[in-house]
């Protein structure tokens, strides 16, 4: 019978569909043996490995985010670049991370979404703009070091 006081497993839970940062992860994950769930509405090429699932949800607005949301917790981590998403999984507890290594926290969230939204209504309003840089070097970088630090953080919380 399982231990309910044992330390539960870090997970990564990732938005794949548009995740310019997947080798990464998987890199990361292989060096502490982390489990990963690459999520998306569409197959999509992962390595063959035990520790790395392909979740294909249906069709439809918000099913892999859904679908993420109702796992993660507060021993897991969520790599995306969608603020909605990334506020739900905040309040669920979860450690969340941008592609361009930008944690998103309970202190960041509203700021990023204020700033989703307006970006949104100039959209609507005819404002041309433009969609995200490229991913530099320098983000991966920021990145790898940004899920390093989440990974030893959850480590030191789930084993002290």
């Amino acid at each position: 019978m399982e231990d309910p006081k044992a330390p539960t497993a870090i997970r990564i839970f990732v938005d794949a569909d548009a995740c310019p940062v997947k080798p990464e992860i998987y890199r990361v994950a292989e060096r502490y043996g982390l489990k990963v769930f690459v999520v998306a509405n569409s197959f999509m090429a992962v390595p063959r490995s035990d520790m790395i699932e392909r979740v294909i949800v249906s069709e439809g607005p918000d099913v892999a985010d859904d679908w993420i949301v109702e796992r993660a917790t507060p021993a897991d981590i969520v790599i995306t670049a969608d603020i909605p998403l990334a506020g739900r999984c905040v309040r669920n507890g979860a450690t969340v991370i941008g592609p361009t290594g930008k944690p998103f926290t309970d202190d960041s969230i509203g700021m990023a979404m204020a700033t989703r939204d307006l970006l949104t209504d100039f959209r609507s309003a005819g404002a041309t703009t433009r969609g995200p840089p490229p991913l530099s070097r320098q983000d991966i970088s920021r990145f790898l070091s940004a899920l390093d630090l989440a990974v030893t953080r959850l480590k030191r919380k789930l084993n002290p």
